[in-house]
């Protein structure tokens, strides 16, 4: 729970950081680049974390890592520098070129990141001895800490002020739920296939087509309340952000090794651009969505 929402904040926070006028490198990038890194540094510290405390190993890989980077993310980003969906004023050679660099960059930078990641941990993890597995007491009352941690999403959401859930306490609402649900079908569907992890692929998928609807209903013309407006950015922020990773598909890649880890790489990327294609192309092309996020809080 906690490692879900500091995995979410911190993507926004990293996303609002690198955002900026005359940028050269997209800001996902650094998001899928930091993500993929820790994730390399937990996969060499498996075994000594096994040994520690379990759960610490889920927190950091599927809480933290899987919550920091999204797949979904990724492939909207791809999906809106091929329609222009920014209006900048280029051709449609340019806009495939975009397109086709956000594609290969996160996809150089993630598993470069994940095996740097492993390298270093490599050097230093014989200097960090293992300590000692914590108590009971100590896994109760870290049980218990994380529960409330989630709950405290909840008046964050409620009494913090109205212009931050549109920024952070939707998506933080959220961003449990989505790691839950991520998680839940990696264990029931990532072993029913040899050729690469269905639940892993299914949660991308998925989560890909959610997002390009949360667009779509956000390029609406029609007016949207405030509060729904936040949800539904909560919702794409959150849910679908956490729900779809790019830190555990690229570990999976690296795994999978050969022919079936571009088998995974192209099914993977080819079912998130045609599910956007779907919902959010044929909603741009009908000529009643805005490509450009219209649903914007506006503080009172």
């Amino acid at each position: 729970m906690p490692f879900s929402i500091f995995g979410a904040l911190a993507r926004l926070g990293l996303q609002a950081l690198t955002t900026f006028n005359g940028q050269s490198v997209f800001a996902l990038a650094y998001v899928q680049a930091t993500g993929c890194f820790i994730m390399g540094i937990a996969l060499g510290m498996r075994a000594p974390f096994g040994r520690y405390y379990g759960p610490l190993y889920t927190a950091v890989t599927t809480g933290f890592c899987g919550s920091l980077t999204t797949f979904s993310g990724w492939q909207v980003d791809v999906f809106d520098s091929w329609v222009d969906a920014s209006h900048y004023p280029r051709g449609g050679l340019q806009n495939f070129l975009d397109g086709l660099t956000k594609t290969w960059v996160t996809l150089v930078v993630s598993l470069a990141s994940i095996s740097f990641g492993v390298h270093i941990c490599g050097l230093f993890a014989p200097y960090f001895p293992a300590p000692r597995s914590p108590s009971r007491g100590i896994r109760y009352a870290l049980t218990t800490a994380s529960v409330l941690a989630y709950a405290a999403t909840f008046p964050a959401y409620f009494r913090l002020p109205a212009d931050f859930r549109h920024q952070a306490t939707a998506a933080l609402l959220f961003s449990y739920p989505g790691t839950l649900s991520r998680y839940l079908l990696s264990i029931y569907l990532n072993q029913r296939s040899k050729y690469f992890p269905l639940g892993t692929s299914a949660a991308n998928a998925i989560g890909t087509a959610l997002l390009g609807l949360f667009h779509v209903l956000q390029g609406l013309p029609s007016s949207v309340s405030p509060a729904a407006c936040s949800l539904l950015q909560g919702l794409g922020d959150g849910y679908c952000g956490c729900f779809t990773t790019v830190s555990t598909f690229a570990a999976e890649v690296v795994a999978l090794g050969g022919w079936k880890a571009w088998l995974y790489v192209v099914l993977s990327w080819c079912a998130g651009q045609l599910l956007l294609l779907i919902i959010m192309g044929t909603s741009f092309w009908a000529g009643h969505v805005n490509e450009r996020t219209t649903c914007t809080f506006n503080a009172t």
